[in-house]
């Protein structure tokens, strides 16, 4: 995601930010987020609230201090009102609704990165997003090699063959340089694999026909074996889970009584 559109996207977050003066929290209310991340059917989102209350209890910490159910009178066209369910959301609240929705909707990803970063800076932002798209592109490359594998098992293709395939794939997209002459440029221990240390771009090729990739990549003057390793897939994974132990408790509780939203909790 490109730093513009993600600019665009962050001001149609903050737009919709509340703060309540008495707990001194940003909160955020389901049914204006709801748009946001992609849903149209309040019934479909409501699911995936409860999914993230479900979560949240899993992870033995209390729901009511992050989910607060409430009711909102709405205008109609005939010019009467009714009432409808909403939710006031803290920071974590909204978190683990986006960790319910699918990371590949634009919308989901980023909001996944804006919610897990305190400050809502824009350059963090987008680093948590490029974080989230070579997770997502790392994964996306295991199971294609799992299913590679288990296809090549199947006619009788052991452990070393697999290797040596999967060697002549690199070797299509590095320019020749097998898997353990990469390792070699790039200092990856043996024991490693080499996907663990490459951006994005190419993992995401790796997953493809690699030789045409290859091609389509030096038209743009971009040569795989001289990009330099990425920081290690497996610190970062952890880096953000230990982030996201602490962002429970970083973002704040919803106090105890039943606010009043409409003359308290106005931006």
């Amino acid at each position: 995601m490109d730093k513009k559109r993600v600019g665009q996207i962050k001001e149609r977050f903050d737009f919709i930010t509340h703060s309540h003066e008495t707990a001194k929290i940003e909160f955020w209310y389901a049914r204006e987020l709801m748009p946001l991340l992609g849903y149209e059917r309040w019934e479909n989102f409501d699911k995936a609230v409860s999914r993230a209350i479900e979560s949240c209890e899993t992870s033995g910490i209390r729901a009511s201090d992050h989910f607060r159910e409430v009711t909102k009178m709405v205008s109609l066209g005939s010019g009467s009102h009714r009432s409808v369910k909403d939710y006031m959301l803290t920071r974590y609240a909204c978190y683990l609704i986006a960790q319910n929705g699918d990371p590949k909707k634009e919308e989901i990803a980023f909001a996944q990165s804006y919610f897990a970063v305190q400050t809502r800076k824009q350059e963090l932002i987008e680093e948590r997003i490029a974080l989230i798209e070579r997770t997502e592109a790392r994964g996306r490359l295991r199971e294609s090699e799992k299913r590679l594998s288990q296809n090549i098992y199947e006619r009788g293709v052991d452990d070393a063959g697999f290797g040596r395939i999967r060697s002549k794939g690199d070797q299509a997209l590095f320019g020749g340089h097998t898997t353990t002459e990469m390792k070699e440029r790039l200092g990856i221990k043996n024991h490693r694999p080499l996907a663990d240390f490459l951006p994005t771009l190419t993992i995401a090729a790796n997953v493809q026909n690699n030789l045409s990739v290859r091609e389509m990549l030096g038209q743009r003057g971009i040569r795989p074996e001289e990009l330099p390793p990425s920081e290690d897939i497996k610190k970062l994974e952890r880096r953000v889970k230990s982030q996201e132990r602490a962002l429970a408790e970083q973002a704040g509780k919803l106090p105890d009584y039943a606010a009043d939203t409409k003359n308290n909790n106005e931006k």
